[in-house]
């Protein structure tokens, strides 16, 4: 699969659905840290990151975490990972 910006976002928020379901995931603002916005904890962030790898394919390590607390962050980091061809 090719990603890019708005499929790596779709997917993003899509994971913290399942994460979150209690949660509007896509009224959540991209820059807002989840952590505080959600009231997720280190074990919802640890399910972001296995959601976001089973997703992508992104293996996100235990110290990369402070960079997907915000829809942002998970986008960039992803991106990263990814590149712009996927």
């Amino acid at each position: 699969m090719t990603w890019d910006r708005e499929s790596l976002r779709e997917a993003a928020l899509r994971v913290l659905g399942e994460v979150a379901p209690e949660a509007d995931a896509a009224a959540v603002a991209g820059d807002l840290d989840l952590r505080e916005e959600l009231e997720l904890d280190s074990m919802d962030i640890l399910n972001l990151a296995i959601g976001l790898f089973q997703a992508t394919g992104v293996e996100v390590p235990e110290r990369d975490y402070a960079q997907i607390v915000t829809i942002d962050g998970c986008v960039a980091y992803l991106m990263g990972r990814l590149g712009p061809a996927g």
